[in-house]
């Protein structure tokens, strides 16, 4: 379903605008499928925080090479602003593990 959103075509928005935009739909599943079996969820979260690299490569002309650095640039973001998307708050802010 993330990939539908076509979420790393969208570099002429910014953080914010990505997470009033999809952080409901997040917040949604989090409550929905998270009621008994919470880390069943952790592939969606990783899968979104793949598709919000790939948008930071696209929007960032120095991340553009750097899947890592990338990588690096929205951990540090996810701890900066933690309450941007549902999936940061439970503290799933890397794309592996």
């Amino acid at each position: 379903m993330i990939s539908k959103w076509k979420l790393q075509f969208k570099n002429s928005l910014e953080l914010a605008d990505l997470s009033v935009q999809f952080n409901p739909i997040l917040r949604g599943w989090k409550n929905y499928f998270t009621r008994f079996y919470g880390s069943a969820m952790a592939p969606v979260w990783q899968h979104m925080n793949y598709y919000l690299v790939h948008w930071m490569m696209r929007k960032y002309k120095q991340l553009k090479r750097s899947k890592t650095r990338a990588s690096r640039k929205l951990r540090l973001l996810a701890e900066e602003n933690p309450n941007s998307f549902a999936h940061w708050i439970a503290g799933y802010t890397s794309m592996v593990g």
